[in-house]
């Protein structure tokens, strides 16, 4: 998918999932489930991409594997936000960040926080917004140069009041 095409990645996607399906094993199954999810998002799928969320917040649920159980619930709040749903995206955000801080996971709790504070910012939340992501974004002493720190460094210089 990152020589940008996106049918041939979801084929492979489907396809290496399958076999591992087939192989009856789930240990990392939600991962993998969630790289399809988010080819179908990439690919305007937004309902399948949903459905496959669910299937692999299921199989969290089901195994007790959670230690990518944030990331889904953001993740599922990203789509849920995309159909306009900004209560349940909210929520879902919420919950993604307690579980990281719970597991204290600080890569899932920056993607929580930056996901929740940028649909504050946009609900015009500024202050709430950059309060909840500037801790999270201070924790980190390395790695400024790796996407995620970039996009939290530029959510949070979008939230800088004039």
């Amino acid at each position: 998918m990152k020589n940008g095409d996106v049918a041939e990645g979801m084929l492979l996607l489907r396809d290496g999932s399958s076999a591992y399906r087939a192989t009856g094993e789930e240990l990392g199954l939600p991962f993998y489930i969630h790289l399809l999810a988010t080819a179908c998002e990439i690919a305007g799928k937004v309902e399948e991409g949903l459905a496959l969320v669910d299937e692999a917040l299921l199989i969290v649920e089901r195994t007790g594997e959670r230690w990518f159980a944030a990331e889904l619930n953001r993740h599922k709040g990203q789509l849920l936000l995309r159909h306009g749903n900004t209560e349940a995206a909210e929520e879902l955000y919420r919950k993604a960040l307690s579980i990281a801080v719970e597991q204290q996971a600080k890569l899932w709790e920056l993607r929580a926080a930056m996901s929740l504070a940028q649909l504050w910012r946009d609900q015009g939340k500024r202050t709430e917004a950059r309060d909840l992501l500037a801790p999270a974004y201070g924790w980190f002493t390395e790695g400024f140069g790796s996407p995620d720190l970039k996009e939290a460094k530029a959510v949070l210089a979008s939230l800088i009041i004039a």
